[in-house]
């Protein structure tokens, strides 16, 4: 099972972008993520087709089942 936690951000343009973290460390603290995300924002580090990240819109974590065959 493949985890990954997804924050998602509104844009400038009103838009959603998100940003992926792999493998999070559970269980995820809300209020440590808070300050995170808005750590995030405040630092005006990314920049999207939309502009910067204006505000928290949510957060998930999303679960993956990987079955790999061997085709030869």
């Amino acid at each position: 099972m493949v985890k990954t936690l997804e924050l998602q951000f509104e844009t400038e343009a009103g838009k959603t972008a998100s940003l992926s973290v792999e493998s999070p460390k559970e269980p995820i603290e809300i209020s440590a993520l808070k300050e995170a995300m808005e750590k995030i924002i405040s630092s005006n580090v990314f920049y999207t087709d939309n502009g910067h990240f204006t505000a928290i819109k949510g957060a998930r974590v999303v679960e993956r089942n990987i079955i790999e065959y061997e085709v030869v």
